[in-house]
C-alpha cells in the first residue's frame, strides 16, 4: 500500500551516510557537513518544489529472506526513485536503509541530481516513537544510492515490545524532494560574509558551533589573547595558545580553520574527535578549564565577570518567623522546554513558589514542623546570559532519553525586569536594568541518537544574522535565526483544494538548544574592539610566519607541474642510514639531497649545480638511474647515457620513470684517492657491474655499509676478497663469508654467495648488495643473531610493542622488543618475565583497535592467535599496543568457567555484599547456591537460597535450581541471592505471593511519570488480610520508623498509573493468580509510594570495556 503526500525536508539527522557499495570495516564517520544549496548569500531563496511523502507496509519482514530488499519505485522531480533495505544488516547489526536511484544504469554519462529525503520506521504503537533520519546527497553514477547503514539497531527492531515490528508487518516511511544543484565547494564565505567557518573533524559540530559563539563575543577573544603564552610553548600541549592560534586564524584567514591543534591540547585523540558529545556539557567543561588557566593572570576573573550570575534558594514559613536562605551562582540556566510557551514562561515556572504543608512539612528547627513556601529568586544576572533548553529528557516510561521537537519561543530582546521584576530578590541591585538582546542560536537538528550542530549568531549586534555551520558561513534573515528555530509542528495546506481532506502537518526536528543574550547596558564594553594590538607580539610574527610558509607551500603546489625534483643519494647517504634508519636496500630517498630544477633546464646545468652543492666538478661526475626490481627492491640500474645527459630535466624524468610523479631519482659515483680527493670515473663496459657491500659483525649486532666496488662478470668474488676486506678494515688474507641480499618482502631472502662461483654464474648484477662477516665466527654461542640471514630476519620481524593495563588503557605501562613471529606462548611468557609473574598462562592479552584507540571488545583467548603479528592487526591496520590483566587463576581453567557477580541480601541484617561465583560452564544455579552458602552468613544453617534477576527495581525471574548458568547474564542484569522466607514455603491455597516496588511520582506539566528505586521484594498475603494489617508485616520487614512510615501511600500499578488503597481494602481480592515461571516484571504489583532518601548512584554499565565518556578536557 502506497500513500502520497508532501512536505518539505529541511531536517537533517547525523549518523554514518555511506552507499552500500562503499562498506567499511571499523568506525566511520559520525556525521556529513551540512549542505543546504537552497540558502543564497543574499538570503534571497527561490521557492523550491515540494516534497512527497510514501508509506509502505512490508508483510512477513521478519521471513525476507534475501539479503537486499527494494520497495517499488516511485517518481519525484520527474526522476524515479526506490528504497533499498537490508532487513538483516549491512555487514552491521543495525538495519540499514538508502535511497536509489531506480533507473542509474540507463541514464546518460555524466548524470547528477541533488535531493533532500529522510527515511524513517515507524513506531506502530505510539507515532512519537518512530525513527526518523535526514540527510542529502549529490546522486550520480559513482553513488546513484546514499542513507543510513547503521539505521536502528536489529534488536529493536525484532523486539516485538518495541512497537516496530507488529504481526510480523514493518511500515517504512520516506520523504523526497529534488532540488537545484548549486555549486556548494565554490561558495566563499570570506568574501561572502566576512567571516569563516571550522573543519569539521568527523563529529566535533558541536564544538565547531560552541567555540563559534564564543569567538563572536569580542570581550572573550581580547581575554583569551591576553593570556600569557610564550614562543616556545607548543600548541598541543597549551589550551590558552591553542586557543589564540584558533582565534587568529578566525580573525584573519580567508578560508576554514581546522581545530585539531585545540582538540589535541585537551589531551583528546581521534576516537574523541569521532564521538559526538553535548554542547551544553562542553560549554561548562572548556569555560572551567579557561576560569583555571586564567587564574594569576591579567585576565583573571574574565569568565566569572561574564557568565557568572546568583540566586537565592529560600524557605520562608508562613505561621512563625523563620527563614532559611541559600546563595548559589550560575554559569548558565537550565530552561524546561516540555509544556512552556516560551522563555518568559519558563521563568515563571522557574521562580514559582512550591507550598510544603500536609504531610510535606518543611521543619523549622525549634518550631518544628511547619507549613511554608519554598523557591527561587534571582539576585543578579550576568551581563552575558546563557540559557540551556532543556531539549532532552528522560523518558522513565520508556526507560530512554527523548528529544523534545515542542515548540518553544524566545524573544530578540528579553526583559527579566518585566512585571515589577518578579524574578528578583529582595536584595538584589535594582539600579540594573536586566533587558537583554539575543546575539546567538545554537541549534540541534536530528534526533536522540544523533544529529547536527549549528548557530545562528549577530557578531555586532546589528540586524544582520549569519549561520555558521562548519566550514559554511552565510547569511541569513531574522525569521530564519529565530521564528524557524523555535520547533513544534509545520502544517502544509491541503494537497487537492476544495475537498475536505485533513492538513498535513511534520515535525520541525531543528530547533534552538542554547541561547545566548547580552545585556543593553554591558554590549559596548561586551561587543568591543579587537585588532592585532591585542595580539601578544610573539604570536603574531608566530602565526604571520606560518602564513607565509603556508602561501610559499601553495605557489610552489601551484608551479608543481613547470618542476622537477631531483634527489641525489651518494656514498655518503649510505653510511649515514644504513645500520641506523634503514637495514634493507641502500637508502632512505626523502632523506638525501633535493633539488628543485625547471623541467626545461638542460641536465648538464643541473650537473653543474651539483658539482656547487657536492664540491665534486663535472668531469668526476657519473650519475645512475634507480629502478624498482620486480620483487620491490630499489636499486641503481644503469648510469645515463651522453645521449640522456644532453636532454633537458623534464625529459629525462620522463625517460627514466613511468609512474609520471614529478621525482627523478639519481646516485651519484664518484671515485676518490687516499687524500679524498675526487679521481676521474673510470669507463665502464657491459662487462663491468657495479656493487655495494654491507659489513656485519655478529659480536656487536650491527650491520653497517662500508663502500662499493666495480667487479667483472666473469670474475670470482674470491679474487676481490682483498678489496672487499679493505673496505672493512680487515686484514687481506681474512676468511669472510658472502651473501646476497635479495629482497625483504614479504619475507627475508639473503643466500649463501659462493666465492669460487662467477658472478655471471651467480646472476650477480648492477646494483645487488653482498653482505658479508668473518668467518668463522668468534663465539658463536655468545651471539644471539650469528649470521648476516638470521640477523636480518631478526631485524625484519623486530615489533616494539607497548603495553597497557587493561584498567589504564590510556596510559603505556612498559615497551617490548619481541618479533613478529613470536608464538602466543613466547609473547606472555615475555610479559610474564618482564612483570615477574611465575605462571605466563595467567595474563589475558587484549588487542588494540585502531580507530577507536581504545581496546577491542573481547580478549584473545588463550592460544587463540598464533603469532603476534596477528594480534596487532586491526583490519588493514596495525597496532604496535596489547592490553594485558593478571588472572588469578591461568587462563584455560578461566575460559572453561562461569563467573557471576551475585548480590547476598542478609535476611536480618541491613548489608549486601557482592559475590564472585566461578564455576564450570556446565553447572546449575544450585551449583551457585551451594558455592555461595560456603561464601556467606546465613540466618540459621538450614537456611535455603534463590536466585533472582533484579533490573531496574523490579524482578523480572526466580532462577530454578536446575537452570544452567551459561546462558545466564550478569552484565545488565543484577542477580539478586537471597534467604527464602518461611512463609513463602507454605504457602496454603488461600494465600498469594506477589511483587512489592518502591516508587516516587514525578509530575510535569503535561503528564505523570512513576519512577522505581530501591530493592523490590515479595510479599505474601492471604485471603481476608486488609491493606491495614500488611502494612504491619511491611513495616516489621523494612524496620521504617513510625513517623516516617505513616507518610508512605500504597497502590496498585496495573498499567503503570497509580490506584491508591485504603486500609480496609483487602488486598487478595486485587490480585490475580499469577504463574510464577513466567519471565519478566509483573504489571501488577503493590507500590510503596515515598521519598527516595537512599544515596544516587549512577546507573553502571558492567560491560568489560565501556569507553563512551562524558566531555573531558585533560590538559
Amino acid at each position: 500500500m502506497t500513500m502520497m503526500t508532501t512536505t518539505p525536508l529541511d531536517q537533517q539527522d547525523e549518523e554514518m551516510l555511506v552507499p552500500p557499495s562503499d562498506i567499511v570495516e571499523g568506525p566511520q564517520p559520525m556525521e556529513v557537513a551540512q549542505i543546504e544549496p537552497n540558502s543564497t548569500v543574499e538570503n534571497q531563496q527561490e521557492e523550491e518544489p515540494p516534497s512527497m511523502k510514501f508509506t509502505w507496509t512490508i508483510d512477513n519482514f521478519s521471513r525476507l529472506n534475501t539479503k537486499k530488499h527494494y520497495l517499488d519505485i516511485f517518481v519525484v522531480g520527474g526522476y524515479k526513485w526506490r528504497i533499498l533495505i537490508f532487513p538483516k544488516g549491512n555487514n552491521v547489526d543495525h538495519l540499514s536503509m538508502y535511497l536509489d536511484v531506480a533507473d542509474s544504469s540507463s541514464l546518460p554519462y555524466g548524470w547528477s541530481r541533488y535531493a533532500q529525503f529522510s527515511l524513517a520506521v515507524v513506531n506502530q504503537i505510539n507515532h512519537k516513537y518512530s525513527i526518523r533520519k535526514d540527510t542529502q546527497h549529490q546522486f550520480n553514477a559513482r553513488e546513484s544510492d546514499w542513507g543510513f547503514t547503521s539505521f536502528m539497531p536489529l534488536s529493536d527492531l525484532y523486539d516485538p515490545s518495541r512497537g516496530y515490528l507488529v504481526n510480523d508487518i514493518v511500515v517504512i516511511e520516506a520523504e523526497v524532494a529534488v532540488r537545484k544543484i548549486l555549486d556548494y565547494w565554490s561558495y566563499d564565505s570570506k568574501k561572502e560574509t566576512g567571516y569563516v567557518g571550522l573543519k569539521n573533524q568527523g563529529a566535533t559540530c558541536y564544538m565547531n558551533s560552541l567555540l563559534q559563539t564564543l569567538y563572536h563575543i569580542p570581550y572573550i577573544r581580547k581575554a583569551v589573547y591576553h593570556m600569557p603564552t610564550t614562543e616556545i610553548d607548543m600548541p598541543v600541549g597549551s589550551i590558552p595558545l591553542a586557543l589564540q592560534r584558533l582565534f587568529y586564524k578566525l580573525q584573519y584567514n580567508d578560508s576554514s580553520v581546522s581545530t585539531k591543534e585545540l582538540t589535541k591540547s585537551f589531551g583528546w585523540d581521534t576516537y574523541d574527535s569521532f564521538m559526538q558529545h553535548d554542547v551544553q556539557e562542553l560549554n561548562r567543561v572548556l569555560c572551567e578549564k579557561l576560569e583555571d588557566k586564567m587564574k594569576g593572570t591579567v585576565v583573571e576573573g574574565t569568565i566569572q565577570q561574564l557568565f557568572e550570575g546568583h540566586h537565592m534558594n529560600y524557605i520562608e514559613c508562613i505561621n512563625v518567623d523563620y527563614k532559611s536562605t541559600r546563595k548559589e551562582s550560575y554559569y548558565d540556566l537550565q530552561l524546561d522546554v516540555k509544556g512552556y510557551r516560551d522563555v518568559y514562561a519558563s521563568f515563571d515556572n522557574y521562580v514559582e513558589v512550591e507550598c510544603l504543608e500536609g504531610d510535606n512539612k518543611y521543619h523549622a528547627d525549634e518550631h518544628g514542623l511547619q507549613d511554608a513556601k519554598k523557591g527561587v529568586l534571582f539576585i543578579d544576572f550576568p551581563p552575558v546570559l546563557q540559557l540551556q533548553l532543556k531539549r532532552f529528557e528522560y523518558d522513565f516510561m520508556r526507560d530512554t532519553m527523548v528529544k523534545i521537537n515542542d515548540r518553544y519561543e524566545f524573544p530578540l530582546q528579553l526583559d527579566l525586569d518585566r512585571e515589577n521584576r518578579k524574578y528578583l530578590s529582595p536584595e538584589a541591585d535594582r539600579t540594573v536594568r536586566n533587558l537583554y538582546t539575543l546575539h546567538s542560536v545554537l541549534v540541534h537538528s536530528g534526533g536522540v541518537h544523533g544529529g547536527h550542530y549549528y548557530a545562528f549568531i549577530r557578531p555586532t549586534l546589528s540586524d544582520q544574522w549569519y549561520k555558521f555551520d562548519d566550514e559554511r558561513v552565510t547569511k541569513e534573515d531574522l525569521k530564519r535565526a529565530l521564528e524557524e528555530q523555535y520547533g513544534g509542528e509545520e502544517e502544509l495546506p491541503p494537497t487537492n483544494p476544495g475537498f475536505n481532506n485533513t492538513p498535513f502537518k511534520f515535525t520541525k526536528y531543528s530547533n534552538a538548544y542554547m541561547l545566548v543574550y547580552i545585556r543593553e547596558s554591558d554590549k559596548d564594553k561586551i561587543i568591543c574592539n579587537v585588532d592585532e594590538k591585542d595580539i601578544a607580539e610573539h604570536l603574531r610574527i608566530r602565526l604571520k610566519k606560518e602564513q607565509e610558509e603556508k602561501e610559499e607551500k601553495r605557489k610552489y603546489k601551484a608551479q608543481a607541474h613547470l618542476y622537477t625534483i631531483i634527489k641525489v643519494a651518494r656514498d655518503e647517504d649510505l653510511l649515514e642510514q644504513i645500520g641506523k634508519d634503514i637495514y634493507f636496500d641502500l637508502v632512505d630517498h626523502d632523506k638525501v639531497r633535493s633539488f628543485h630544477i625547471q623541467k626545461q633546464t638542460p641536465f648538464h646545468v643541473f650537473k653543474e649545480e651539483a658539482a656547487k652543492e657536492f664540491g665534486i666538478p663535472v668531469q668526476y661526475q657519473r650519475f645512475w638511474i634507480w629502478a624498482k626490481r620486480q620483487n620491490h627492491t630499489y636499486r641503481p640500474n644503469r648510469p645515463l647515457t651522453p645521449q640522456e645527459e644532453a636532454q633537458s630535466v623534464g625529459q629525462l624524468r620522463e625517460v627514466s620513470n613511468k609512474a609520471q610523479n614529478a621525482e627523478l631519482k639519481l646516485f651519484l659515483e664518484v671515485e676518490h684517492d687516499q687524500d679524498l680527493r675526487p679521481l676521474p670515473i673510470p669507463d665502464k663496459t657491459r662487462e663491468d657491474i657495479l656493487l655495494f657491500f654491507k659489513l656485519y659483525d655478529p659480536m656487536k649486532g650491527e650491520l653497517r655499509y662500508v663502500g662499493r666496488l666495480m667487479v667483472k662478470l666473469s670474475g670470482k668474488p674470491i679474487e676481490y676478497t682483498a678489496k672487499i676486506n679493505k673496505m672493512a678494515d680487515f686484514a687481506p688474507d681474512e676468511e669472510i663469508e658472502l651473501y646476497e641480499e635479495i629482497k625483504f618482502e614479504p619475507c627475508v631472502m639473503c643466500e649463501h654467495l659462493d666465492k669460487r662461483c662467477s658472478f655471471r654464474s651467480s646472476q650477480i648484477e648492477d646494483g645487488d648488495i653482498i653482505c658479508f662477516q668473518k668467518s668463522p665466527v668468534e663465539k658463536v654461542e655468545a651471539c644471539r643473531y650469528p649470521y648476516v640471514p638470521s640477523f636480518l630476519e631478526y631485524v625484519h620481524n623486530r615489533q616494539i610493542v607497548r603495553f597497557r593495563s587493561l584498567d589504564k588503557p590510556k596510559e603505556d605501562d612498559f615497551c617490548l622488543e619481541l618479533s613478529k613471529i613470536h608464538t602466543y606462548d613466547d609473547v606472555v611468557e615475555r610479559v610474564a618475565c618482564k612483570l615477574g609473574v611465575d605462571d605466563p598462562s595467567k595474563f589475558r592479552l587484549t588487542s588494540h583497535n585502531c580507530y577507536s584507540q581504545q581496546p577491542k571488545p573481547q580478549s584473545i583467548k588463550y592460544r587463540g592467535i598464533e603469532h603476534l603479528s596477528d594480534m596487532l592487526v586491526h583490519y588493514n591496520q596495525t597496532s604496535d599496543i596489547l592490553y594485558y590483566e593478571v588472572l588469578d587463576i591461568p587462563l584455560p581453567e578461566l575460559q572453561g568457567l562461569k563467573n557471576l557477580k551475585v548480590a547476598f541480601y542478609h535476611a536480618t541484617k541491613d548489608e549486601v555484599l557482592v559475590h564472585n561465583i566461578r564455576l564450570p560452564k556446565q553447572s546449575t544455579v544450585g551449583d551457585v547456591i551451594d558455592e555461595l552458602k560456603t561464601k556467606v552468613e546465613l540466618s540459621h544453617p538450614t537456611a535455603e537460597l534463590r536466585l533472582l534477576e533484579v533490573f531496574h527495581h523490579k524482578i523480572y525471574k526466580i532462577f530454578s535450581p536446575s537452570e544452567k548458568i551459561d546462558n545466564i547474564n550478569d552484565q545488565y542484569w543484577t542477580l539478586r541471592a537471597e534467604e527464602i522466607p518461611e512463609e513463602e514455603k507454605n504457602l496454603g491455597p488461600q494465600d498469594r505471593l506477589i511483587h512489592v516496588y518502591h516508587f516516587t511520582k514525578e509530575t510535569g506539566p503535561n503528564q505523570m511519570q512513576v519512577q522505581n528505586f530501591g530493592e523490590p521484594f515479595f510479599l505474601v498475603i492471604h485471603e481476608g488480610e486488609t491493606l491495614a494489617d500488611a502494612k504491619v508485616r511491611i513495616q516489621a520487614k523494612l524496620q521504617v520508623p513510625e513517623e516516617e512510615f505513616s507518610k508512605w501511600k500504597f497502590a496498585l500499578l496495573p498499567s503503570g498509573r497509580p490506584e491508591y488503597l485504603e486500609d480496609s481494602d483487602i488486598l487478595f481480592n486485587r490480585f490475580q493468580l499469577q504463574r510464577r515461571d513466567v519471565y519478566g516484571a509483573w504489571e501488577q504489583y503493590l507500590g510503596l509510594e515515598h521519598c527516595d532518601n537512599s544515596p544516587k548512584r549512577a546507573y553502571v554499565n558492567q560491560n568489560r570495556h565501556t569507553f563512551e565518556k562524558p566531555v573531558k578536557i585533560y590538559n
